[in-house]
């Protein structure tokens, strides 16, 4: 957003939300001050590191768990323990109830890069980081991203008592902890290193993914958007760094889709399935992965191939667009086969044994067709590449 022109001040003061101002700037001028002061003339004893990673871990989670994956895309369900507990330690990080939470971000998803993205980050770093929660209108954000969670009844109970909870959860608990441990002197150790700290970070996890994941970082699945993979980011966010393959997949329950990406919100919501507390993961075809990591290398090499010479472009061009053609129309039998095979399956009373089973092998052929076709295109790719002297594109 930008000041009014006739304005000598860039600084729109009017549209500033001071409460959310104010608590950022306290929370995180005490985390520089009064954190370190506590920590010279009391140290640090094991409970209260214990107390700030086991906060920053049951609050980080919640929110990359819960917030985003669970209640955002309704890339897995939950039991009601998992969503209460994500609700409550979710609040506890001071970043909005889910409600608004997940509008606001279900609106970053469809108008990304574009002026109605609350964090856009054309607007700047500074402002796709924290810059808009300072100049959000006063009041609830739109809520028209989030009319199905207007209907759930412990999604609304959170945003109706958020400031409760959260202080409860986020400053409460860490201090009465604390204070169990150490008396006084604890529970203040408690309320600064397992309250205000932890806060701070925490938050400041969330907003490098709105600021740094859409500036630095690789772009393997999509360079429509500026959303980026970064394996550095992943090891601070539980696994969020992984923002490229998040935009292009969103419905995903995984962000590192590779086996060694690191993730650990994936493996909990694994683990939270094999113990029966989340369900229905939802999972992109690998298939769809490597069509989408294909078409954005095809991208990258037609934009270099612009820049040579045709004569040695041309036949090059021809060679992969054929490659391509035959990897799409694989890719599309493979895809029309996989449903029918799925159908079936769920039908099974109206499909017999003999049509699963030949539909079974027609599936397993048009996957191994597609794969033969991606090989195809790999070694037309790399020719390419050699040809012009060029690196593999990520």
């Amino acid at each position: 957003m930008s000041a009014n022109s006739s304005s000598p001040s860039r600084i729109p003061w009017q549209q500033i939300h001071w409460s959310n101002t104010i608590f950022l700037l306290t929370t995180l001028l005490l985390t520089l001050t009064a954190v370190p002061a506590y920590l010279w003339r009391y140290g640090l004893d094991w409970f209260q590191a214990a107390l700030f990673l086991g906060f920053f871990i049951a609050t980080g989670l919640s929110i990359t768990l819960g917030y985003h994956r669970l209640f955002s895309h309704k890339a897995f369900q939950a039991s009601w323990p998992v969503r209460v507990a994500t609700l409550l330690f979710g609040a506890a990080a001071f970043e909005n109830s889910v409600l608004c939470w997940a509008a606001d971000h279900r609106r970053h998803h469809k108008f990304v890069d574009h002026d109605q993205d609350p964090y856009d980050i054309s607007k700047g770093f500074f402002h796709a980081h924290i810059g808009w929660i300072f100049l959000q209108a006063e009041g609830d954000p739109s809520l028209e991203f989030a009319a199905d969670l207007q209907q759930d009844r412990l999604v609304m109970w959170q945003h109706n008592h958020y400031k409760t909870i959260a202080i409860g959860v986020g400053f409460g608990l860490p201090a009465l902890l604390g204070g169990l441990w150490d008396g006084w002197v604890g529970a203040l150790g408690g309320l600064l290193i397992g309250g205000v700290a932890r806060t701070v970070f925490v938050q400041h996890m969330t907003f490098f993914i709105n600021s740094l994941c859409h500036t630095l970082g690789s772009r393997p699945y999509s360079s429509r958007n500026t959303a980026r993979d970064s394996a550095i980011m992943a090891l601070f966010t539980f696994g969020e760094g992984y923002h490229n393959f998040h935009h292009a997949f969103q419905h995903d329950y995984r962000n590192g889709v590779k086996p060694w990406q690191f993730d650990p919100t994936k493996w909990s919501i694994w683990v939270l399935n094999k113990l029966g507390l989340a369900r229905q993961l939802r999972r992109v075809p690998t298939e769809r992965i490597l069509l989408a990591e294909i078409a954005e290398q095809q991208r990258q090499l037609a934009a270099v191939l612009t820049t040579q010479p045709s004569r040695l472009a041309e036949p090059l061009h021809s060679k992969l667009h054929a490659a391509q053609a035959r990897l799409q129309h694989a890719f599309g039998h493979w895809e029309k086969l996989e449903h029918e095979y799925s159908e079936a399956l769920h039908k099974k009373i109206e499909a017999s044994s003999e049509r699963i089973a030949e539909l079974r092998r027609e599936f397993q052929a048009a996957r191994q067709r597609f794969r033969d076709a991606i090989l195809d295109w790999r070694e037309a790719h790399q020719l390419a590449l050699s040809q012009f002297g060029m690196r593999a594109m990520a």
